[in-house]
């Protein structure tokens, strides 16, 4: 291989070198093949960059002008999939360097003044990350509200409330469904959280040390549309906790989902009968006909230990790392990347799987009936009338002992075998055994009674928008 030919190989620091990189390190050291989707916020970071050289008479107005040019047709060739990756050019940013170099001249040379790969990587995968969650912030805002809505036609249906999956209190199948409104609710703000400190600006880091050049940092994050500035040049460079923040919301996320995709999987076999989930997202058996299987809630628990173990990777890809950037950080692209992939392509799907949900009202209520859901609710009445908590739920459970043997509901037992149980037990108690009037009691502020879960989807509506 001649000089010249190893240069053009490895321009962008051969002339150190006597030997070219063997092509075995080439293809382990390249991220092309992964990190080019991070071409549009590589190519918004050098316009951004390239403009405010210009201002600063760092670079001329015929180089911006060039610089601009070719990065449109880059820009476009990328669109248009005619752009040639060259995975000997190692990641995106060279690629993308060494076109604008063959259609812009010694203008696209110019471009990466004052600027290292360090501090341009930084940037990309913050500017990529940012809309990225904008459009999961979307996701979590529609799979809301396809909940409230399904819950708004719910608030008189009854649910058989579970502790240690054991019948424990009637609820309104609504007032469930808002529980985990309130989960993604949360998720949406954790996101937004993430996102304010992802949307910091790197560029001006350089290297590790900043750049001797008179840059202007605030008018490259306000033409970034970012929210301010890395404030120190060597954390700007090896700061990866926004990846990390990112996963550990998107984990969250997924734990969420995979929670409501286990209720689901249960609600939908027969020994519950509780929903039916529309075909499109079931499969059938290869050898039982009669099978009916809940495959994208269960795919969903699969896929959150995908991301959670995103999350384990980054933290300890991290954890050694001495300041400042090292090469190390190559490998936080393709987990965050996947984690992006994962959760928006599971709200994607759930947006569209809630509103398919067909609720079997009946046999949730015959459920409530089976487990003396309403025992607590006896209790209560005592308590009423003046029977300590302690003594009072000591009588329902020999209430509740003696139904379990008769083979009987509580409201089934006689008045005068509850009396047996304790004398303050009168004939107005079996209104409070009903399971409608143990749901109508339960009025607190955050209670399954239908008056406050539909105060409830009032809220949620106004806070969602809709």
């Amino acid at each position: 291989m001649t000089a010249n030919q190893f240069d053009k190989k490895t321009e962008a620091w051969s002339a150190l070198f006597s030997e070219p990189m063997s092509e075995l390190v080439q293809r382990y050291t390249s991220s092309v093949a992964f990190d080019r989707r991070l071409w549009r916020a590589d190519i918004a970071g050098s316009l951004a960059h390239a403009g405010m050289l210009a201002t600063q008479g760092i670079i001329s107005a015929a180089d911006l002008g060039a610089i601009k040019a070719g990065l449109a047709t880059i820009s476009a060739e990328i669109e248009s999939g005619t752009f040639t990756w060259r995975s000997e050019l190692e990641d995106v940013h060279l690629n993308i360097e060494a076109r604008l170099v063959q259609l812009a001249g010694d203008a696209g040379k110019r471009l990466h003044t004052a600027r290292s790969r360090n501090d341009q990587v930084a940037t990309d995968v913050r500017l990529w990350l940012r809309d990225e969650i904008s459009g999961l912030g979307t996701l979590l805002v529609e799979l809301q509200r396809a909940l409230v809505e399904l819950a708004d036609r719910h608030t008189e249906t009854i649910l058989p409330g579970f502790t240690h999956l054991q019948v424990a209190q009637p609820v309104s199948f609504a007032h469930h469904l808002l529980a985990y409104v309130e989960m993604f609710s949360r998720d949406a703000e954790r996101m937004a959280e993430v996102r304010a400190r992802t949307n910091r600006l790197p560029l001006g880091a350089a290297a590790l040390a900043g750049t001797s050049y008179p840059l202007d940092r605030e008018a490259v994050a306000k033409a970034l549309g970012m929210e301010g500035l890395c404030r120190n040049s060597i954390d700007a460079v090896s700061d990866r906790d926004f990846a990390i923040e990112f996963t550990a919301a998107a984990s969250l996320c997924m734990v969420h989902v995979s929670r409501f995709s286990e209720e689901l999987v249960l609600w939908m076999s027969q020994n519950f009968g509780f929903i039916e989930l529309a075909d499109r997202f079931c499969t059938g058996s290869s050898i039982m006909p009669q099978k009916k299987n809940p495959d994208v809630p269960e795919l969903a628990r699969g896929k959150a230990g995908r991301v959670f173990g995103h999350l384990m990777g980054l933290l300890t890809l991290m954890k050694g790392q001495p300041l400042a950037y090292n090469k190390d950080n190559q490998e936080d692209k393709e987990p965050l990347f996947d984690s992006v992939d994962t959760v928006k392509d599971t709200l994607r799907i759930f947006c569209e799987l809630v509103p398919g949900i067909t609720v079997k009202a009946e046999a949730m209520e015959r459920a409530a009936a089976r487990g003396y859901a309403t025992a607590t609710d006896l209790a209560d009445y005592l308590v009423r009338k003046g029977v300590p908590f302690r003594d009072a739920h000591e009588a329902v459970a020999h209430a509740v002992k003696h139904a379990i043997q008769a083979g009987v509901g509580l409201a089934e037992l006689p008045l005068a075998t509850l009396q047996g149980f304790h004398p303050g037990i009168a004939s107005d108690v079996h209104g409070v055994l009903t399971l409608r009037g143990s749901l109508a009691s339960r009025t607190v502020v955050g209670g399954t009674a239908p008056e406050q879960v539909r105060a409830e989807i009032a809220r949620h509506r106004a806070r969602l928008g809709k």
